[in-house]
Formats: structure tokens, C-alpha cells, sequence
């Protein structure tokens, strides 16, 4: 039996309709949710990101800039400009977007940002709080997975989540996440990784297993127990001399094979991706919330 795709670009849209409900009622009362994003470099992968980020603030109504730094910009740089935005009241969510260039301080600079305003949900403080089952933003593309899985009759209370990657953008805040006592969570989280030896074994004990390696087509049929939830985090080009482009998009699951066997699975493109611009928009959002509350 085929498994049932979940289609992260029609719960995505539902978000947003969602969203653009709630930023309208907020300009009613005179405040109109604003994020200011910071592209440093010329990375066409980022550019091509930050626009359908731009795209997707239009569409719900938020205020959107984005300030653009050279490729050659210096730490001090990329430093005065967080700080500049900081305490710009027009904007109530920040995001840096990453990579940056070599000769920038990543985690220097996410530790500049005022966590009030840090919507990707990577600052210490912001970290720190969903550790403690108390997120304020939580990074948004483990919110995505979550909602997808929620909105789908995949509630993870109860299951075994097996997540192949410990990033700090995914793979450790999805565990954080989904290991908590409180709604849409609930779960028994395994975390597997380089280090982890025989990751068929611990693959095919999950209900849901998160793909979230950055390698293609890494997760084969014969790793994924038959039933399970398959969410492929994964976009990684691989060539392809029939395509014009050279080249097609591919996700860290065997899409084709392991559809056969799990009962639900998350297509690449057009699964986690418009999830995670989605639920940027919802902690823009609620920072704008959060500081009209103030």
C-alpha cells in the first residue's frame, strides 16, 4: 500500500490563512506586525530563501525589509546592523540568514540579537526556554514538522520519534520539542547521528522517523518499519542529465521506495519547506503580540 502524502504546501497555506487573519485584526488596533531580515553575501540559495520569505510576509501582511550586507561585510559590520535593528520599534522579529560568510561569528552574532525579536528561535534565552517546556519561539522548521504531523492525525503523544541529525536548526530542537509534556508533543524521542552505530536498528523502531541529515537519499526501504510516519527534512541537488537545469532535488529518504512501505510520507519539494516559512510567520507574529502586550 502506497503511503498518503502529507502536503506541507497545503497545511502551509492554511497557516497563513490563519495568520493573515490575525495580523488584519492586529492593524485594526493599529499595529502592524514587522520583520526585518538580514542577507549578508551574495549565496543564491539565500537570496532565493529570503524572497519566499518577502513573498509570504506580503501575502499575510507583514511588514517586511531586507538589509543586504556585502559578501566581503565584516563582523562589526553585520554587528551594527543587528544592533540597529534591535532597537527599531517598526520591526518586532529579526532574522539572520544563514550561512554566513566565513569571516562572520554565527553564533556571535544570534547571541547579539534581542531575544524578543530572535523569531528563529536560536538565541540561548530562546533555547533555554524550550528546553524548560516554556518556548516562546520555537525554530521553525521542527514548529513546521510538528504542526504537519498535528494537523495530519499524527499526533507524536505516545509515539517513538527516531530523529536522524543533531543540528541546531533541527535535529536538537525537534528532540527538545517533541520530548516535552504539553500538547502536540508528548513523545519518546530517540536522537541518531554519525557517531550512532547500526542507524537501520533505531530507524525501524520508529512510528515517526525525521529524516534531518543533509545527505541524499540516505534513508532506505529496509530502515523504516512499515506504517511509519516518514518526514524528509532533507534538499540536497543531485545530477540529472535529463533535467535542463542538469541537476533535481532530492530529500535525505529514498522517496520512491520507502513511500511503499511507511504509511505516511512528506514529498521533497513541497513538504517541510513551505512548513518552515510558515511558522516564521506565526513567530513574527506573536513577537508583534508579545510586544503590544508589553
Amino acid at each position: 500500500m502506497t503511503a498518503t502524502i502529507i502536503d506541507g504546501a497545503q497545511i502551509a497555506q492554511q497557516v497563513r490563512d490563519e495568520v493573515a487573519a490575525k495580523v488584519q485584526r492586529m492593524k485594526e488596533r493599529g499595529v502592524t506586525p514587522g520583520l526585518a531580515v538580514v542577507l549578508v553575501g551574495d549565496n543564491p540559495a539565500s537570496a532565493s530563501y529570503v524572497r519566499g520569505k518577502e513573498r509570504a510576509c506580503q501575502e499575510v501582511g507583514i511588514r517586511t525589509e531586507t538589509f543586504r550586507l556585502p559578501q566581503s561585510a565584516t563582523q562589526q559590520q553585520v554587528m551594527e546592523m543587528v544592533d540597529r535593528l534591535n532597537h527599531d520599534t517598526a520591526y518586532h522579529g529579526i532574522l539572520t540568514q544563514l550561512p554566513l560568510p566565513p569571516q562572520i561569528a554565527e553564533t556571535t552574532v544570534i547571541r547579539s540579537l534581542n531575544p524578543a525579536k530572535d523569531v528563529d528561535g536560536l538565541h540561548p534565552y530562546n533555547v533555554g526556554l524550550l528546553a524548560m517546556g516554556e518556548p516562546r519561539f520555537i525554530p521553525a522548521t521542527p514548529y513546521g514538522i510538528q504542526q504537519m504531523l498535528v494537523r495530519t492525525g499524527n499526533d507524536p503523544n505516545g509515539k517513538h520519534v527516531v530523529v536522524c541529525g543533531r543540528s541546531n536548526l533541527v535535529g536538537k530542537p525537534l528532540a527538545l520539542l517533541l520530548a516535552q509534556k504539553l500538547e502536540g508533543a508528548n513523545a519518546t524521542v530517540t536522537i541518531c547521528h554519525t557517531g550512532t552505530r547500526d542507524l537501520a536498528y533505531f530507524t525501524r523502531q520508529a512510528d515517526i522517523l525525521v529524516a534531518a541529515v543533509g545527505r541524499p537519499l540516505v534513508i532506505k526501504a529496509d530502515m523504516v518499519r512499515k506504517g511509519a510516519v516518514v518526514i524528509d527534512v532533507g534538499i540536497n541537488r543531485i545530477e540529472d542529465k535529463t533535467r535542463k537545469q542538469g541537476y533535481r532535488l532530492v530529500g535525505d529518504v529514498d522517496y520512491e521506495a520507502v513511500k511503499e512501505v511507511a504509511g505516511a510520507i512528506t514529498p521533497v519539494p513541497g513538504g517541510v519547506g513551505p512548513m518552515t516559512v510558515a511558522m516564521l510567520l506565526v513567530n513574527t507574529l506573536k513577537a508583534a503580540e508579545l510586544a503590544a502586550e508589553a
